[in-house]
């Protein structure tokens, strides 16, 4: 098993040493909370903006969209495993996620010269290649601080304040628009948004520098030697594992059945007569909800089964689209659709990562974890690709409805039991992820 290595060190109170209340999330998790939470607020300043600005700004038709959104999914697909297993074989988790949030800070500034698709495409890229760089080894340092039967609550704590991000983000933009002259019309709008986002983004970097311990893992990586060092051979060789692997393929399917955030909020504009103005309202409510019920949800993972919650997550997105589907021109549309969309993201995005880290061996988390992610960020690559296409062919109803019919055949296919790891008993206390 993927063993908690990482904890508090003895005399700080450590998980085993009866000073620290069992089922207490790490403090090395909150911290990489507080990176995660600046770093979406800077991202989702730039993504609450960005529908309206591709399709209103630059004239792209829907399947330009799809790109575009299934770019920001796909291309971390090309890093993640590289990333994550360069943090298992060189036991730096922490300087492999550094250089990804580096490169993501650095993309915003570069926002400002881009004017074009073509430009625009490219930052967005290496802004996605940045994310997808950190988020395995980030991940892998959460699951090394918590103990087995806490990484529910682990994930869903660091998962409440990185959906914090993601609510204040986009209040911070409309702040923003609403100070400039002109407001979203404009002309420095834009880059005034940019220009914050960087700002923030560089103060989420510092936070990770200065407030997240950096010593390589005990019996990993440097300080092991070479010859414990995880070789990408054996990276290749977890998918022999049956659970893991099954895992893998149903969060594949799943991933490639669901609907792309811009376009949830597209179709919801369009049914409800939202204006422009309040579009960059809609990502807050669905990022209220995922700060509320992350750790709650988290808990109820580690109590009643982690993929029992991940898969009761997808059911709610299919009553999101159901509702779609179903109730054009009510103005409910606006408060449930998002409630509906925020319940899914806290019932599987941390709860799928608690589920894989039970399954992983020693010394290959970060790998692990980034098949996984890979696996979600393809799916949902060619999800947006074909959804827009779709859209663009036939119309939004018939795209969504056709993505409504498929979600509800993976999740009636994933309806039997997932994969399971019994807990493994707390080793001695050692010294903690530094």
């Amino acid at each position: 098993m993927y063993l908690a290595d990482g904890r508090d060190r003895p005399g700080r109170g450590s998980a085993t040493d009866g000073t620290r209340p069992p089922g207490r999330v790490p403090s090395v998790v909150w911290a990489l909370g507080a990176v995660s939470l600046l770093t979406d607020v800077s991202a989702e300043m730039v993504t609450a903006v960005l529908p309206l600005y591709l399709v209103a700004g630059l004239g792209l038709s829907p399947l330009g969209v799809g790109l575009v959104d299934g770019l920001q999914h796909g291309v971390t697909a090309l890093v993640r495993v590289l990333a994550g297993h360069a943090g298992d074989r060189w036991g730096r988790h922490k300087a492999v996620a550094g250089a990804g949030y580096a490169l993501s800070a650095l993309c915003k500034p570069l926002l400002l010269a881009a004017q074009g698709l073509a430009s625009v495409g490219a930052v967005i890229a290496l802004d996605r290649i940045g994310k997808g760089v950190r988020t395995a080894p980030r991940d892998a340092l959460i699951a090394l601080a918590s103990a087995p039967e806490v990484r529910g609550r682990a994930f869903g704590a660091h998962r409440a304040l990185d959906t914090a991000g993601a609510l204040l983000g986009p209040l911070l933009a409309f702040a923003v628009l609403l100070a400039v002259p002109d407001g979203a019309a404009g002309p420095g709008a834009y880059d005034a948004v940019f220009t914050v986002s960087a700002c923030v983004a560089a103060l989420g970097l510092a936070v990770l520098l200065l407030l997240v311990p950096g010593r390589p893992v005990p019996g990993a990586g440097a300080e092991a030697g070479a010859a414990s060092r995880p070789r990408l051979a054996e990276a290749a060789g977890l998918l022999r594992d049956r659970r893991l692997r099954r895992l893998v393929g149903r969060a594949l399917w799943l991933g490639g059945c669901t609907v792309g955030d811009a376009f949830v909020y597209l179709i919801l504009q369009r049914r409800t007569g939202l204006s422009d103005g309040a579009f960059a309202l809609l990502p807050p409510v669905t990022a209220a909800v995922f700060l509320l019920l992350a750790a709650p949800l988290g808990r109820c993972a580690d109590r009643f089964g982690r993929w029992r919650v991940f898969l009761g997550g997808h059911v709610v997105l299919l009553g999101a689209y159901g509702l779609l589907l179903g109730g054009a021109g009510s103005p409910v549309l606006l408060v449930v659709v998002p409630v509906l969309h925020g319940t899914f993201y806290a019932a599987t995005d941390g709860v799928l990562m608690a589920a894989a880290s039970a399954l992983l061996p020693a010394g290959l988390g970060g790998t692990g974890l980034a098949l996984v992610q890979s696996a979600q960020a393809l799916a949902r690559f060619g999800a947006s690709v074909v959804f827009g296409a779709l859209w663009q062919a036939r119309g939004d109803r018939f795209a969504l409805a056709a993505a409504a019919v498929a979600l509800a055949l993976a999740v009636v296919a994933a309806g039997r039991p997932g994969p399971a790891a019994p807990v493994p008993p707390v080793p001695p206390a050692r010294e903690g992820v530094r």
